[in-house]
Parts: C-alpha cells; sequence; structure tokens
C-alpha cells in the first residue's frame, strides 16, 4: 500500500534524494522549496516532489504553485503524489498548480514529450517515457510548448546577415568572441540582458549576478569562446549568444561534430533590429569554418523570437511541454477533495 510522507527529517530527505542521482541535499538547499513529499511503498520510495508556493513565479490573474524534483517509478504512485501535490498547493492558496519545475525555470523544468530519432545531446534534461502521462491522468495539461531543432548544413546562411551586419555597425554595434580568460567579468557584463530579454517570458523569475554566474560555471570547461558572441556599442552589452560542443558525443565515443547554441538574448531595444538574427548566423559561420558540421538550436519556447530564426536553418527534432491545472483552494485538511 501506497503511504504519502513529507519529509520532515534527515532520513526521508535522504530517501528523497536517492530517488534520483540527479539531486544533491546541496541543490535541494539552495532550491528552497515549501515542502517536500514522498510516496513509499513497503519502505520503497516510489515517487518524489518538492512543492513551492512562498516565492513562485507570477502569472496574471493566478496564484502559482510549482512541483518541481519529481521522479516516480509507476503510475499509481504517481497519481497519488500528484494528488496530495495538488491538494497542499490548494490548501496554501493557489489557484494553479505547474509542473515540473524546480522551483524557477532557470533550473530544470519541462519534460521531453515528443522523443524522435536523435540523440540526448548535452545539457538536455530527460525524463522516462510515461512521466507526461502521469501528469495528464492527474488533470493537468499542456500549457507551454517548447522545441529543438537541428541544423544539418552550416553552410547555410541567412541572406540578411550581411545587410544587417551592415545597418548595426553604423549604429556603432560591434560582434566579438566571449573572453573565457575573463569568464566571470564577461558573464557580470552580460547578466543585465540576459535578464531583461527574458523578463517578458512565460513565469519569468529574476536572477542576481552571483546566481547567474553560478548557472555557467559547471560547464566553464566546455566553453569554446569563438561559440560564444557578444554583441557591444562602446563596451555596453545588448547580445549575447552562447553555444558549446556537444559533449554527449564524445561520451558516446562519436567525433564532436555538433554544436548546441544554448542561449540567445538581445536587449529590448534592439529586439527588431536583426541582431538575435546576425549573431545566429554569425555562431553557425564560426562553427562550420572550425570543422564543425551541425548545430542543435536547443529548448526554445514555441513563442519566443528564437524560434522564429531557427525556423530558417533547421528542422524540429524534439517536442517539450510544461503542465498545469487549475485549483480549487480550500482552508484545511478537511475540506481537501480530487478536484
Amino acid at each position: 500500500m501506497i503511504e504519502l510522507i513529507e519529509v520532515k527529517n534527515e532520513e526521508s530527505l535522504d530517501a528523497f534524494c536517492a530517488a534520483s542521482s540527479e539531486l544533491s541535499r546541496d541543490a535541494i538547499a539552495r532550491h528552497k522549496a515549501d515542502a517536500h513529499w514522498i510516496a513509499v511503498d513497503k519502505g520503497r520510495v516510489k515517487a518524489r516532489c518538492s512543492l513551492w508556493w512562498t516565492d513562485a513565479p507570477a502569472m496574471a490573474g493566478q496564484r502559482v504553485g510549482l512541483i518541481g524534483h519529481y521522479a516516480a517509478r509507476c503510475a499509481e504512485s504517481a497519481r497519488k503524489l500528484l494528488q496530495e501535490a495538488r491538494r497542499e498547493l490548494a490548501r496554501r492558496g493557489c489557484s494553479i498548480a505547474i509542473g515540473p519545475i524546480d522551483g524557477n525555470t532557470w533550473r530544470r523544468y519541462r519534460l521531453i514529450t515528443e522523443r524522435g530519432a536523435e540523440a540526448r545531446f548535452f545539457l538536455e534534461p530527460d525524463n522516462p517515457e510515461d512521466w507526461p502521462a502521469h501528469f495528464e491522468q492527474s488533470g493537468f495539461v499542456q500549457i507551454a510548448g517548447y522545441s529543438s531543432a537541428l541544423n544539418e548544413d552550416l553552410s547555410r546562411r541567412d541572406p540578411r546577415a550581411d545587410s544587417i551586419e551592415a545597418r548595426l555597425r553604423t549604429l556603432g554595434v560591434s560582434v566579438r568572441p566571449m573572453r573565457t580568460d575573463e569568464f566571470k567579468e564577461e558573464l557580470s557584463r552580460i547578466h543585465s540582458v540576459v535578464a531583461v530579454s527574458f523578463r517578458k517570458s512565460f513565469l519569468y523569475t529574476p536572477i542576481d549576478e552571483e546566481n547567474f554566474i553560478a548557472q555557467y560555471e559547471p560547464v566553464r570547461s566546455h566553453i569554446k569562446e569563438e561559440l560564444c558572441l557578444i554583441a557591444e556599442i562602446d563596451g555596453r552589452p545588448l547580445g549575447f549568444l552562447f553555444a558549446l560542443p556537444d559533449a554527449m558525443q564524445a561520451a558516446r565515443g562519436q567525433q564532436i561534430d555538433t554544436i548546441i547554441i544554448k542561449t540567445l538574448a538581445v536587449a529590448p531595444e534592439f529586439a527588431n533590429e536583426g541582431l538575435g538574427s546576425l549573431l545566429a548566423d554569425r555562431c553557425q559561420k564560426v562553427a562550420a569554418e572550425t570543422g564543425y558540421r551541425r548545430a542543435i538550436h536547443a529548448l526554445m519556447s514555441d513563442s519566443n523570437n528564437s524560434r522564429r530564426i531557427s525556423n530558417r536553418y533547421a528542422r524540429v527534432i524534439r517536442r517539450y511541454a510544461l503542465f498545469g491545472c487549475p485549483l480549487s483552494v480550500v482552508h484545511s485538511p478537511l475540506q481537501a477533495t480530487d478536484n
């Protein structure tokens, strides 16, 4: 019989972490969730999740509650755990539950819903095939879609690139590689650009400079400065493209012939000037010149401008989704129901 347990001691926290090798106690401490739950059957953790309601992202007309750190070994444990998560968030005054998302979109979130034939790429989150169904069978529906796309011909150019570059040059805009020997200083310079360029994104949460730099520290050794581009005027950054080689190919014993374009950010005042298109074109051109053959445009929101830029070069190879479920707000455990 499956028992639901709220994690409140060291022993149950160890069990919570052991349900997946990808989650450490240090990460749990940093993510500052409001609650942790496990579903246990015969002493074994069958499912787990964390909940956020105190410091959740804003959503117009809603009070958001988040479900993250999600893992489940079977559909029945998932169903009971997600039901309890909905009850708890409703008791806390939330009007919508959204997941999976580990507290905010700077961390791990969404699920693969259409895998396709292409192998997993570096920094791509993965999940068992049945996890989307866990959410759908518990009353959740897709509320945001994402995709990754593959460009298999890096010789393909944006025909507008040269004219865009010439026009931006007259405005004083220049594009240069990231200086990896000034890694933290460079990230500090571009922090404000990335922050403002994403502020209208779905479930956006501000990130301070220290945590922004920490996001990139784990991949520092993989960075090739010629693939990471900064656009600026008089030393003031106004655009950033972050790409790196696909280290998963090496892990599979293959030659690395693919780059991953992970982040493309442009300051709002240049959003309609073609700067994003120029950075994407320049990065892929440099990649081709340095021996790469393909580019993956990674984890793009279906509503983001980067998706429209990608359409000029690439075909979709993977789809992802974030799920949401409306809640009926309740005021005590005695009033909780299966909504």
